[in-house]
């Protein structure tokens, strides 16, 4: 036994010599096979370095052939999400109505993202998603950006560079990735003016801080955490009223932003657009691909005068949008103005459907995976938005537990992960749950299959 664990692991060269990894890459070409074997012995070499012993010989190709086949076949990229949280931050957020998939790809080739029609000139790119906006929400004007951080970026810089912006103590937000409000606002230009104290802030505390440089005053939706108890804020349509008696913006920084209120699921109300934007605030900002169902994508309403400042700042250009992502916004904005959002777009279509199907679901599921091996149990759980949206409020649903003999739930969640598709599930009480609120169409027969493969 030699004590350098990396002698353990076979060379580059020597695996891509094998028969079975020759056949790879005859299917799939030498270069990709060649990046995801370095990128699997690297992974190996760290393992190995911090105490892991190195998997076999076959397995190492069993775990190549996975990686291959994973990138080089757009079908086994596709995830099953049985974690129970809606908008899981992991597997891409939403997933995207076949309408805005659809727009997507007819999009791919040439298309008048920038032309107009009538005339052939040059146009503005998010002519039509505008216009869509302005009827949904009230707003004069929108433009689009590549995500919710970027649109606050954009909102800041364009509008208060220089100035002060004057914002509750109790709204200087983190989020994922180490986006912090502080940091956000000293890389725009302006100057913070903390008032308030963490739990309670007063509309005097604003008035009191006003002074001839102030910009705007800010709201920001504390869409990822709350604080309960003796806690209260103004709230965006008040700062909207004393920023218009002394002449200042009223900012609003939404996080998810709603369309449609969230009581119809039966969970507490985020704000709405259109209330932040009836209440006068200048603009206000909130993201594509939460509670809209759509693309990732950060979309400001607001005045015409505001957002023309922002369309001209050259942050916009930086921060915009592809052609795609505008033909997906498009597609998913329509089911809204049609209406048939809650049966067209599939996180609404998720959260609404009825408990006693998702039942059913689970029911079928369980018998299944009992004929293919394994344990199961229907039991009842909660599932959630997810992604900072409705944070501590869960929707009830129901799942599955299951357990293979002789595999821990932790080993059991890894291999369903690395299958063809992938399968996540969530580890609760030392457990693996399917939670079947989450599946779509065709999910559950994947599940089934990743399952036995791993009884197998």
């Amino acid at each position: 036994m030699t004590d350098n664990p990396l002698r353990l692991l076979p060379a580059a060269g020597a695996v891509l010599e094998l028969p079975v990894v020759r056949d790879l890459v005859a299917a799939h070409g030498h270069g990709l096979v060649r990046h995801c074997l370095r990128s699997l012995l690297a992974e190996l070499r760290s393992a190995a370095l911090a105490g892991t012993v190195p998997p076999s010989l076959p397995e190492i190709t069993t775990e190549l052939s996975g990686r291959v086949r994973r990138l080089a076949v757009p079908a086994l990229r596709r995830a099953v999400n049985a974690s129970g949280i809606l908008l899981h931050t992991g597997l891409g957020r939403s997933p995207l109505p076949a309408s805005a998939i659809a727009a997507m790809v007819e999009a791919a080739g040439s298309t008048p993202v920038q032309a107009s029609l009538s005339t052939g000139d040059r146009s503005l790119r998010e002519e039509r998603i505008e216009r869509m906006l302005c009827e949904l929400t009230g707003c004069e004007a929108a433009t689009v950006v590549n995500n919710n951080a970027a649109a606050t970026m954009l909102m800041l810089t364009a509008l208060t560079a220089g100035r002060e912006v004057i914002v509750s103590r109790g709204q200087l937000v983190e989020i994922g990735g180490a986006f912090r409000m502080p940091d956000v606002m000293a890389m725009s230009g302006c100057k913070l003016v903390e008032v308030g104290c963490t739990n309670r802030t007063h509309l005097r505390d604003y008035e009191q801080a006003i002074t001839p440089q102030t910009a705007a005053l800010l709201h920001v939706h504390t869409s990822n955490y709350r604080v309960r108890g003796f806690a209260g804020t103004p709230g965006a349509g008040e700062l909207a009223a004393l920023a218009r008696t002394r002449g200042l913006l009223a900012l609003d920084d939404l996080g998810s932003g709603a369309l449609v209120p969230l009581s119809g699921i039966g969970l507490a109300d985020e704000p709405m657009v259109a209330d932040s934007v009836k209440a006068g605030v200048s603009a206000c900002c909130f993201s594509g691909d939460k509670l809209l169902g759509g693309p990732q994508a950060g979309i400001i309403v607001g005045t015409a005068e505001a957002v023309k400042r922002m369309r001209a700042h050259p942050s916009a250009r930086m921060f915009r949008v592809c052609k795609l992502t505008l033909a997906a916004l498009e597609a998913t904005l329509v089911h809204f103005i049609n209406g048939d959002w809650r049966e067209r777009i599939p996180f609404w279509a998720m959260a609404s459907r009825p408990l006693e199907s998702v039942r059913d679901e689970a029911t079928r599921l369980a018998e299944a995976l009992l004929a293919a091996g394994a344990r199961a149990t229907v039991v009842d759980t909660l599932a959630y938005v997810g992604s900072g949206s409705a944070p501590d409020e869960g929707l009830p649903s129901v799942g599955v537990r299951l357990a293979v003999p002789g595999i821990a739930a932790g080993e059991l969640a890894r291999r369903l992960r690395l299958g063809e598709p992938s399968v996540f599930v969530r580890l609760e009480g030392g457990a693996a749950i399917a939670d079947c609120r989450t599946l779509r169409e065709g999910d559950a027969e994947s599940l089934v299959k990743a399952v036995s493969s791993v009884v197998c």
